[in-house]
């Protein structure tokens, strides 16, 4: 399955949604990837190691699910998420693009790829439908926690890559 779905952050014509920068979103993006319990409720623990100046590894647990993945940085544009073959679990990626058309609008696409072939997204049509809308539930909660976070100054700092 792959999906993608886009984001508006800053809307010109709408002056109800507070304006973010572009450092304010990359800081929460980043943020999420560092303290994803701050985002995904249900995930019980992240440990974070091998970091680089690219990015870091992750070992996350939901239970007794553990999913292993690793983070890719690329500054104020893009944060990877690339999830290897692991167990019960086919390789797979989220990919997060910070987009700024014009200088007043700004948004985030959300790139999904569960790395099955075209057979097997066939006969997963009716599940996939599910995963699509659960994950764009998922990355709308995460703009909103972005919005509070901005909201409250937590993104204004340069604590954050």
């Amino acid at each position: 399955m792959k999906f993608e779905h886009l984001i508006e952050i800053n809307d010109p014509l709408n002056p109800l949604i507070d304006t973010l920068t572009v450092e304010q979103v990359w800081r929460g993006l980043v943020l999420r990837a560092e303290s994803p319990k701050l985002f995904v409720p249900h995930l019980d623990e992240c440990v974070i190691s091998e970091r680089s100046d690219s990015g870091f590894s992750r070992s996350l647990r939901y239970g007794e699910l553990v999913i292993d993945d690793k983070v890719i940085l690329l500054p104020q544009l893009q944060v990877r998420y690339e999830v290897a073959a692991q167990k019960d679990i086919s390789a797979s990626s989220l990919v997060m693009t910070i987009e700024m058309p014009d200088e007043h609008s700004l948004w985030v696409r959300f790139q999904y790829d569960d790395g099955h072939d075209a057979a097997t997204d066939a006969a997963n049509a009716m599940y996939d439908d599910f995963r699509r809308s659960a994950y764009q539930e998922s990355d709308i909660d995460t703009i909103r926690v972005l919005r509070e976070l901005a909201a409250e100054g937590r993104l204004d700092t340069g604590l954050l890559n």
